[in-house]
């Protein structure tokens, strides 16, 4: 059976910053599924105006991270910022993380990693406007395309978005990995 991942996003999310992580996952051989606290589609964000619309696969209500195996985090500026004053949406983020799954976030999504309480004591990178934020709940911030500190893989911008999959796919095998010694 193929490796869950969620894809956690609202109204507003960076259009390339879900489309092409799950296109790469899914071409990898992944299981994505877009888990949103909006029911059947939501809208994304592209460059400067509404972008495409993408169906929502599971209510936020009806998601368990126990059910996942890695959970990925698209930027914008809207997205996590709605997303960050959702309590059910910071607490499927610190399930994931208290659960040591892989949790990806690209542009101003760390936004919930702070949120959630996270971000203390980690190595991460973020869009330039949230490095203070990052800073002010403990983190340090490296300007690289991807950064991954244990379970936790940050990235920058859009342009970062190859690095950022593949930073993905290698936490996945890893996992996979981990699971067969076992």
């Amino acid at each position: 059976m193929a490796q869950r991942i969620m894809i956690l996003a609202t109204n507003g999310f960076e259009q390339s910053e879900l489309m092409e992580p799950r296109k790469n996952l899914d071409e990898a051989g992944y299981e994505t599924v877009v888990v949103s606290p909006e029911a059947g589609a939501i809208k994304g964000w592209d460059e400067k105006d509404w972008g495409q619309s993408v169906k929502v696969d599971m209510a936020l209500d009806d998601a368990d991270a126990a059910d996942f195996d890695a959970l990925v985090l698209p930027g914008g500026q809207m997205n996590p910022d709605i997303l960050r004053m959702n309590d059910k949406a910071v607490q499927m983020v610190r399930d994931f993380c208290e659960a040591g799954k892989p949790v990806a976030a690209i542009c101003h999504a760390p936004w919930l990693l702070v949120e959630a309480g996270l971000a203390n004591g980690k190595n991460m990178t973020a869009w330039p406007s949230v490095h203070t934020d990052l800073i002010n709940a403990g983190a340090t911030v490296l300007d690289q395309e991807v950064v991954v500190d244990n379970n936790l893989i940050t990235s920058r911008k859009p342009g970062d978005i190859p690095a950022f999959s593949k930073a993905i796919i290698e936490a996945l095998e890893k996992q996979v990995d981990v699971s067969r010694a076992a």
